[in-house]
């Protein structure tokens, strides 16, 4: 008991608090461990893996849209984020932004690539213009510093 006291007033202030980044259990929960009622559910669904999933299949026959959407996906993985592919001219300035803007809108309009993903990349082209006017801007800004002032 002695040795507890002396253990939690080490990792506590003057007012008794704990002190910050000093955790009253250093060696902590080990890592991997998991939860015991988790186990025990994880294995009680485990065991009625079988019928719970030919019940899931049974309402979706009989017109459930939660069982049916459930069952669904299951058997089709969700859409992953996918390569664009297509031509794009090449961005060196502000001027090229409606180009480049003009060949999304295009893509788009010809189902190369849907209007979410002409979304996405409209956002790259911008942050790019944006990286080129701040890189543009920099360097016009160290000239100007860099150059001899003119008396009056």
């Amino acid at each position: 008991m002695h040795n507890t006291i002396l253990l939690t007033k080490q990792h506590r202030d003057r007012h008794g608090r704990f002190i910050k980044g000093r955790s009253g259990n250093p060696a902590g929960r080990p890592a991997g461990l998991r939860n015991r009622a988790t186990l025990m559910a994880e294995q009680m669904l485990d065991d009625e893996a079988a019928s719970l999933t030919r019940l899931a299949l049974d309402l979706a026959h009989e017109g459930d849209k939660t069982a049916l959407r459930l069952c669904l996906d299951r058997m089709i993985a969700p859409r992953r984020e996918r390569a664009v592919s297509f031509t794009m001219p090449p961005i060196t300035g502000a001027a090229d932004l409606a180009g480049a803007m003009a060949a999304l809108a295009g893509a788009a309009a010809r189902g190369v690539i849907t209007p979410g993903e002409a979304a996405q990349l409209s956002q790259v082209v911008e942050t790019y213009i944006r990286a080129i006017e701040t890189t543009d801007f920099e360097r016009r800004l160290r000239a100007v510093e860099a150059a001899p002032v003119a008396r009056l």
